[in-house]
């Protein structure tokens, strides 16, 4: 697995691979609609990458907004959103994406999305008695959403699950559910779930996600991460009675994607940004 100081290391790196080793895809359907004679919407792809960033025990929230450049102010309005206990849908954030025009397309005669991270991260009462106008209706069903034998958990669950088992391997926070797996499920979650591992006095996370596109959203996954790990511990050390999890420390940040790609118009781009580059260093040689 490739290590990288940080993440602006990492998207140096992953920039040259597109450009030296990325492969086309003309899959027919993207996000549940057929693209097939849309040529633009072609993919250059990696596959199966992964890497891991030291996040070095660093919880400045300035640093790493520097280090990963996520999309702001959109980045920390979803995050917001994500960790706010309510199963929002369609929730605000996607409003000031940058490419929000394009998620609008994908909301049905309700307002509403497919699914949400909010509603993958508080499911116990998603898609239930909702309103896009109103939060309250969240109050008017008192029987929460369940599995095959339990209810379901969310994110506070997974929280007080590592409070009484710090050195547990079951702390995963899935976002990819079986509802999800039904051919009627258009547009489906790219993340897969998030992995939360304490090790020697480290919160360690591994991010496993089957689909991330490296211009728009690879930096704001990596950064959504890093404060779900955050957050989590700073919830970790505010409950604990004990003591024992305030010298835990931000761990390593694992990710793992199945198809890393981006449209071919934007390897393009890239490859332009490649060459000009190439063109500067030859002519800066030449001079010296």
């Amino acid at each position: 697995m490739q290590t990288f100081a940080t993440f602006d290391a990492a998207r140096a790196l992953f920039e040259n691979k597109f450009y030296s080793r990325s492969y086309e895809v003309k899959a027919p359907h993207w996000q549940g609609v057929d693209v097939s004679r849309k040529p633009d919407m072609a993919m250059r792809e990696l596959f199966a990458e992964s890497f891991q960033v030291p996040l070095r025990g660093i919880e400045d929230l300035e640093h790493w907004k520097a280090d990963i450049k996520p999309n702001l102010p959109f980045a920390d309005v979803t995050f917001a959103e994500r960790i706010g206990g309510e199963p929002l849908n369609p929730g605000e954030s996607w409003k000031v994406w940058p490419w929000g025009h394009s998620a609008d397309k994908f909301r049905n005669a309700n307002g509403q999305f497919d699914h949400t991270y909010q509603e993958r991260f508080w499911p116990k009462f998603a898609g239930v008695h909702y309103s896009p106008e109103g939060r309250t209706a969240l109050t008017d069903r008192n029987d929460p959403n369940t599995g095959i034998r339990f209810e379901y958990g969310d994110l506070d669950n997974l929280i007080d699950h590592l409070l009484k088992d710090p050195l547990s391997r079951q702390a995963y926070l899935p976002i990819w559910f079986p509802e999800d797996l039904h051919p009627e499920a258009k547009r489906k979650p790219c993340t897969l779930g998030y992995h939360f591992l304490m090790r020697h006095g480290y919160l360690h996370l591994t991010y496993h996600i089957r689909s991330c596109d490296f211009v728009r959203h690879w930096a704001d996954d990596c950064y959504l991460a890093v404060r779900l790990l955050l957050h989590v511990l700073d919830e970790l050390r505010g409950r604990d009675k004990y003591g024992d999890w305030r010298p835990v420390k931000p761990g390593m940040y694992v990710m793992h994607i199945a198809s890393f790609h981006m449209f071919v118009n934007d390897w393009i781009a890239l490859k332009v940004k490649h060459d000009h580059k190439v063109k500067r260093l030859q002519a800066s040689t030449q001079q010296s």
